[in-house]
């Protein structure tokens, strides 16, 4: 049999130079409502300037079952299995989810427009590994996947990560083998150093409560920690304790060059990037290159100050701009991470947030801006709430962003989402010099259609992205 040289792309350069131009994005969304048999779905969404459709929801596959909570995806085969397994083909979504620890399979490849239901992978299965709340899913190198578990059957915090078969999606078990860190929430394998960093949000019983500002402060809660664990012996060999601007980190990227041993993280309720690097004796280290400054405020239900709560991160392929989201503060930012140690901020566009003018919330003291940002229309259509999950072209000309974090948050923190449905807006990047403009001709509205007023989350390419897609090393 004919095989191409495989899914994915050689190197992260060759994605950014050579892939397509995105023309769809797959994209998670929360169902608010769960009345009337009402469920969440992937909604496929066309992003191509050409065509008649452009902006809309061309289709959507729902799940058919209550309380799932999608939340983030990823794929059977990426870029790591390039070469290696060439006759394997990226064409099966991985959709965990959050709240019913089902596993949706989605096909993508028989027609991209309009994905079909592939498979089902129960609770049932799942439960059998004492694993819940799934997260993150990334596909290894051998063909497998892997998706990160927080919690326990009792809702209690965990360490693990479920093993999938991409052929025959079922579960083959868990990965650790040694010691476990005690929280998760994201990940990131590196072969070429031997490591696998997580992150940690906290204990399920906890976040899916709500948020209580007291929490932060409580160690059972949510973690600070970055973990690492050796890739070859699948144990916990180093923590990091990142201390209070260090709580909840969340979502991990390496450098895409494999051969870079540092990335970066973004702590929620620290609001703080922290820089993380192999020393020269072999361990790993941390230091905070960021920081988020709160504002001082009156009206707010959870204090007198307001964090920018990052919630998700990312990097460009070529390795130059970092950026990521300020939920509560309601702003986008660009970083030149030419100098790894010392980040340059060079772009910033504010969009919405919880401090936008006209809110309820009175800003008393900011250390960034004069006045509370004016609310951003689009097409006459308002963004409300905050700028959440990131996706950046593999050119990285184009950043989009979406608006839902976890329902019961949005819920709790921008009410008015539940009621309007959220955003997808994009962002224009200035790839020469740096910076960032808010396209006024792009809206992807999700308070319309037969479904009423749905939450969108993660967003995903047909021929991956960068988040989805790691890179191996040549030995």
């Amino acid at each position: 049999m004919s095989c191409s040289n495989g899914p994915g792309y050689a190197s992260p350069l060759e994605a950014m130079e050579k892939g397509p131009i995105e023309k769809l994005l797959y994209v998670c969304c929360v169902q608010p409502d769960q009345s009337n048999g009402k469920s969440d779905l992937l909604a496929t969404v066309d992003v191509d300037p050409d065509s008649p459709t452009y902006c809309q929801i061309i289709h959507r596959l729902r799940t058919g079952r209550p309380d799932d909570e999608l939340h983030h995806s990823g794929w059977n085969v990426c870029s790591s299995c390039h070469g290696a397994k060439a006759c394997a083909k990226r064409d099966k979504l991985v959709l965990p989810a959050l709240l019913s620890n089902r596993v949706f399979i989605v096909d993508t490849g028989k027609n991209p427009k309009t994905p079909f239901m592939f498979k089902v992978i129960e609770a049932s299965e799942v439960n059998k590994v004492n694993c819940t709340a799934l997260h993150t899913a990334h596909c290894l190198a051998d063909g497998s996947v892997m998706i990160s578990a927080m919690g326990d059957l009792e809702g209690n915090p965990k360490s693990e990560f479920v093993l999938v078969d991409s052929k025959t999606f079922t579960v083959q078990g868990t990965w650790v083998k040694g010691k476990a860190a005690r929280f998760n929430y994201d990940f990131w394998y590196q072969p070429y150093h031997d490591v696998m960093i997580s992150t940690e949000w906290g204990a399920p019983r906890i976040w899916k409560r709500g948020f209580h500002p007291d929490d932060g402060n409580s160690p059972d809660a949510y973690g600070r920690n970055l973990n690492f664990y050796s890739w070859s012996k699948r144990e916990l060999i180093q923590t990091i304790d990142l201390g209070e601007d260090g709580v909840a980190p969340l979502e991990v990227r390496f450098l895409h060059d494999p051969t870079e041993s540092q990335g970066f993280v973004g702590t929620a309720v620290g609001s703080s990037v922290f820089r993380f690097y192999k020393r020269d004796d072999g361990k790993w280290a941390a230091e905070r290159v960021i920081k988020v400054q709160p504002k001082k405020v009156s009206g707010w239900f959870a204090g007198p100050r307001i964090g920018g709560l990052i919630s998700d991160i990312l990097i460009s392929l070529d390795d130059r701009f970092l950026y990521f989201s300020n939920w509560l503060h309601g702003d986008v930012r660009q970083y030149d991470i030419t100098d790894r140690a010392n980040p340059k901020l060079t772009g910033q566009v504010f969009l919405g947030g919880a401090v936008v003018k006209g809110s309820a919330v009175t800003v008393l003291e900011d250390p960034e801006l004069d006045a509370q940002p004016e609310p951003v229309f689009i097409k006459g259509k308002r963004f409300f709430g905050g700028p959440q999950m990131l996706q950046l072209s593999l050119d990285g000309k184009r950043l989009y962003v979406s608006t839902s974090l976890f329902s019961p948050w949005d819920r709790q923190f921008y009410p008015e989402t539940i009621k309007e449905g959220g955003r997808i807006i994009k962002l224009d990047i200035n790839t020469a010099d740096g910076g960032m403009s808010l396209d006024r001709s792009f809206l992807i509205d999700f308070s319309e259609g037969i479904d009423g007023p749905i939450l969108p989350h993660e967003m995903r390419y047909p021929g991956g992205d960068c988040t989805s897609d790691i890179w191996l090393a040549q030995q």
